[in-house]
């Protein structure tokens, strides 16, 4: 007699039907499965080979990073050097960072907005009228220097906010908003200025201390190495020991420990040379502190996030519920904020605000030095510090060419190729990213 195995719905065999309720089915390894170990881990466990092998695999991938403007630097100190030995002298560098100051305030908030996939051409002509509005109030008027160093500031947080409005709210494309800024708030301050066309301040005001007060106790410049190496060594082993609680890839000390090395030395040598001329510049450390600041807003906060999220894909931020207007005007009151407060240090260098304020290269200048410090023109990808190294950039160019005696021509020249040169490297290192799937 025959018995029948199979079920009346699928003619599945009985003996290999579903296994009872309860019952756990379990598929043990093959004998030569391996675990998989995130590659990060194990460029750690190789030592220096595998830290060696991992920026063969960055450079072939496209990731560059801060890498070709810090080999800029160096190449441009060198031929610089070697043409001129006061090129990395103490007074040169120290004017250097002084004149880097104002445009690298507001090329940090063009990195902002460039992060957005966007563009502010406005910058200039409002750090132009933030300096009128200031000279005009406080000369002309007699408004206590403080109130009237907010009143220029706040300025520019409410024209980028209008920015921004049209842009986010209105629909207006930022180049089109942007631009009729260039020319409204240009006209807005030679209204501003008068008949007169220029209004010196006051040599030993607030802002004229901005770019001249210099800190001339050699302790000054060498605590402030001291206390950016020591932040930087706790901020990232406290940042490996968080990693590490939570089972993720993290760095060992000694790695931490090499970093910090590696900040330290050009740190200490900078605040020896500044200790050689007239000490540590009022204009750096507010330049170094905005920028630290900018960049923990924009790596460590959800706001940030939501920036480099819109820069990624706006429809992505949008559907995540992201504010994708809010985020918008919020950039451009930032860029707006940031072309003021450089104003300010722009004015402060000439001790006036004139006709001139705002005008010829500034605004290039601006949006060169996010773009050649690593800023990406498609959105998505940039950091403040890329002003800061993009401006030093440019103004080591501009300062090497002055001690040399070449005409300005030669440098607009130069700085267009670099600039050029900025881009094509963003190019090919998306596109480079792409293939290898890492963008």
């Amino acid at each position: 007699m025959t018995t029948d195995t199979t079920t009346p719905e699928d003619g599945t065999p009985a003996d290999r039907a579903a296994p009872a309720a309860g019952a756990v089915e379990s598929t043990p390894p093959a004998p030569a499965a391996v675990t998989a170990v995130d590659p990060r881990l194990l460029v750690r466990q190789q030592g220096f080979r595998g830290y060696a092998e991992e920026f063969r695999r960055k450079l072939r991938s496209g990731e560059l990073g801060s890498l070709p403007v810090v080999v800029g630097l160096i190449a441009i100190g060198i031929v610089f050097q070697l043409q001129d030995s006061a090129f990395l002298g103490a007074e040169n560098l120290s004017n250097l960072f002084v004149t880097s100051a104002g445009t690298g305030l507001i090329a940090v908030g063009i990195v902002f907005v460039l992060i957005l996939g966007e563009i502010d051409l406005s910058v200039g002509s409002v750090s132009g009228l933030a300096a009128a509005v200031f000279a005009v109030l406080t000369i002309n008027n007699g408004v206590p220097e403080g109130l009237a160093l907010l009143l220029a500031v706040l300025t520019g947080t409410v024209i980028g906010a209008v920015h921004g409005f049209f842009f986010a709210r209105i629909g207006v494309p930022a180049f089109v908003v942007t631009l009729a800024g260039l020319l409204g708030w240009n006209g807005l301050m030679l209204q501003v200025l008068g008949t007169n066309g220029t209004i010196n301040l006051d040599d030993s005001g607030l802002v004229a201390k901005l770019t001249n007060h210099y800190f001339g106790d050699v302790a000054a410049a060498y605590g402030l190495a001291l206390l950016s190496v020591a932040a930087f060594f706790l901020f990232s082993w406290r940042d490996s020991r968080r990693r590490e609680a939570a089972g993720v890839p993290s760095r060992p000390l000694s790695e931490i420990a090499l970093r910090t090395a590696a900040l330290a030395v050009p740190a200490f040598v900078v605040a020896w040379l500044l200790n050689q001329y007239k000490g540590l510049p009022l204009a750096l450390v507010i330049f170094l502190g905005v920028v630290v600041a900018l960049d923990f807003v924009l790596r460590r906060t959800s706001y940030g996030r939501k920036v480099f999220a819109l820069g990624g894909s706006v429809e992505a931020a949008r559907r995540a519920g992201i504010n994708v207007a809010l985020v918008r005007m919020s950039v451009f009151a930032l860029a707006g904020t940031m072309a003021a407060v450089g104003g300010m240090f722009l004015a402060s260098q000439i001790n006036a605000a004139n006709q001139g304020s705002g005008a010829g290269s500034l605004l290039m200048n601006c949006i060169a030095a996010a773009v050649i410090g690593g800023t990406s023109l498609f959105g998505g990808r940039g950091s403040t510090w890329s002003a800061l190294l993009g401006v030093l950039v440019i103004q080591s160019i501009a300062s090497g060419m002055a001690l040399l005696g070449i005409n300005a021509a030669v440098q607009y020249m130069i700085t267009g190729a670099v600039l050029l040169a900025a881009v094509v490297i963003d190019s090919v290192s998306r596109r480079t990213q792409k293939t290898a799937g890492r963008a």
